[in-house]
């Protein structure tokens, strides 16, 4: 069994780099100008690019989502090494306050902006006829033109929320395991005698 479990751990990993590859060279196609909403107003995908000639906008459902948050948690760990290369964003349908409150409940450092479920997601969603599918694109600047290279839809067993790689080899998955906000349980008796005890 721990030779088949190798050899599929191979073609994974040489079919990863072939995706890779693929995705390296794909010119992607152009996309308008979208208008997304902060704290600080109004503003456009040129400006969300910053600095960078690449953007990841990561396509978050929103406070409302266990599953998104569970990514945009891992993420978060990894931010400072892919803002080293590339601008990232997280956006959600969430206004721009209640998007600010939870990423701060959640200790996230990403710049964040607001499609509000308009025209944004309705034509970049990354998975077609599903308007909030979480998931991530990657646009390209040239000048004043914009190109949606590469994306993909995010679920679980997926190539980019490693937690499902480690339950997996521990036999687990989305079938008996599902992400939660905070992961405490109420003691039998508190040692402090309290009953007022808040979840």
């Amino acid at each position: 069994m721990s030779d088949e479990i190798a050899e599929v751990e191979k073609q994974l990993f040489e079919l990863t780099t072939k995706l890779n590859e693929l995705r390296k060279t794909n010119t992607g196609e152009e996309v308008r100008n979208y208008q997304f909403s902060t704290l600080e107003g109004e503003v456009s995908l040129l400006e969300l690019f910053g600095e960078n000639d690449r953007l990841l906008l990561i396509h978050n459902m929103g406070q409302g989502c266990r599953y998104c948050t569970l990514w945009a948690d891992g993420f978060n760990g990894f931010l400072p090494h892919l803002e080293s290369a590339i601008s990232v964003v997280l956006v959600s349908k969430d206004k721009p306050e209640i998007q600010r409150r939870f990423a701060n409940s959640r200790n996230w450092r990403f710049r964040l902006a607001s499609h509000g479920g308009g025209k944004y997601i309705q034509e970049q969603t990354v998975m077609d006829g599903q308007e909030n599918m979480p998931g991530a694109v990657v646009y390209e600047r040239e000048g004043h033109r914009i190109r949606r290279k590469n994306a993909a839809v995010f679920g679980p067993g997926d190539l980019y929320c490693s937690i499902w790689n480690l339950f997996g080899m521990a036999g687990l998955n989305e079938s008996n395991w599902t992400p939660q906000y905070r992961y405490w349980n109420r003691p039998q008796k508190m040692d402090d005698g309290g009953a007022d005890l808040m979840d």
